[in-house]
């Protein structure tokens, strides 16, 4: 049945051959040439790099959720030439010598807790979360003249392949990687990148691009996120860019009406995981972002793992179901009741992800 909707949706493969195992080394090759390629059409390049990070803690309570936890806010700067970009996060961190598994939460806002983060329940599952609000990065808007964006561009026109607001939040969630790698607490085999709506899509650039998130987690993230493109529900390219067009390079509006041309779909973002995880987190009502195009996205992208000897979605042949939750292979899913939201439930999902394999 799903191969068939596979089909009819007319939603390329992403290996040639159609049998064998792939090595490592070929799946390298492949995996560069599908990020280039999203990057290049659709999330834009940054024009120019950090060279540096420091770091300095600015608060720091060791007696955060009654005692449990210790919450730190610190201000991370990242070099640019002569320039540097800082902007704060937040690291919650379970107390005593065990190394906990870490989310890297990149949230609306700069609450801890907040209505997305339900710190204490994370860390009582035994997470440290460490968070940051994406408009302290750069603003959610058409100005490229503001934070992050105002110091890469310095003033220059931004061309048709450089990047938009996504990219730019996907770098500052590297970064609260660098500074967690400072942390002897923190059991680094095991961090996840999560993020919700436009955060989820920000949230699987970021564990596309950087191989040291073993999860890349996304919820709800829709439309140029986790779902298909082609035969998509609600949310399209051409609403997308008429709306939001700074959250990509210009290249992307080309695709606007044409989804057909594109060269990639979204199932190559999720399978620019593999041989690492990735989960995809949708609601039944939220017909915007387009469940069904969310899940058959991870059915698309299970042949990679399926090509390299391992497992990819384990899930029925069929759509799913309010209730269902996937987690037996390397792509998980599930699917709540309810509306466009990063929920409790969403976040017990993830959890219990995560913690099967930490």
């Amino acid at each position: 049945m799903l191969a068939e909707l596979l089909d009819q949706r007319r939603v390329m493969g992403i290996w040639e051959r159609q049998d064998g195992i792939y090595s490592p080394d070929e799946w390298n090759v492949k995996r560069k040439e599908m990020i280039q390629l999203l990057v290049q059409e659709e999330y834009g390049f940054m024009p120019e790099h950090s060279s540096g990070l420091s770091y300095k803690i600015l608060a720091q309570d060791n007696r955060f959720c009654a005692g449990k936890v210790t919450l730190s806010k610190v201000l991370l700067t990242a070099q640019f030439g002569d320039r540097s970009f800082s902007f704060p996060i937040y690291a919650s961190v379970p107390n005593g010598d065990k190394k906990h598994p870490v989310f890297v939460h990149i949230n609306f806002r700069d609450h801890v807790p907040d209505k997305y983060l339900p710190v204490e329940e994370i860390c009582d599952n035994g997470f440290a979360v460490l968070s940051f609000c994406y408009t302290d990065v750069t603003s959610d808007d058409h100005d490229f003249t503001n934070g992050l964006a105002g110091v890469i561009f310095n003033g220059a026109e931004r061309k048709a392949h450089d990047c938009g607001k996504i990219a730019m939040w996907s770098w500052a969630a590297s970064r609260v990687m660098d500074y967690a790698q400072q942390l002897s607490n923190l059991d680094l085999n095991h961090a996840a990148v999560v993020g919700h709506s436009r955060l989820g899509k920000t949230a699987l650039l970021t564990g596309a691009l950087d191989e040291r998130f073993l999860y890349a987690i996304s919820n709800d993230s829709g439309c140029s996120g986790a779902a298909i493109s082609r035969g998509k529900q609600g949310e399209k390219i051409k609403d997308i860019c008429n709306t939001f067009p700074y959250w990509f390079c210009e290249n992307y509006s080309r695709y606007a009406d044409h989804e057909g041309a594109l060269p990639f779909d979204q199932h190559f973002l999720l399978a620019a995981m593999a041989p690492r995880k990735v989960y995809v987190g949708s609601a039944r009502e939220d017909l915007w972002a387009d469940p069904d195009s969310e899940y058959l996205s991870c059915v698309a992208a299970s042949e990679v793992y399926e090509k390299m000897g391992l497992r990819g979605f384990v899930h029925p042949d069929r759509l799913p179901t309010v209730g269902d939750a996937f987690h037996e292979g390397n792509i998980g899913y599930h699917l709540r009741a309810g509306l466009h939201y990063f929920s409790r439930e969403d976040w017990l999902q993830f959890m219990q992800f995560v913690g099967r394999s930490s």
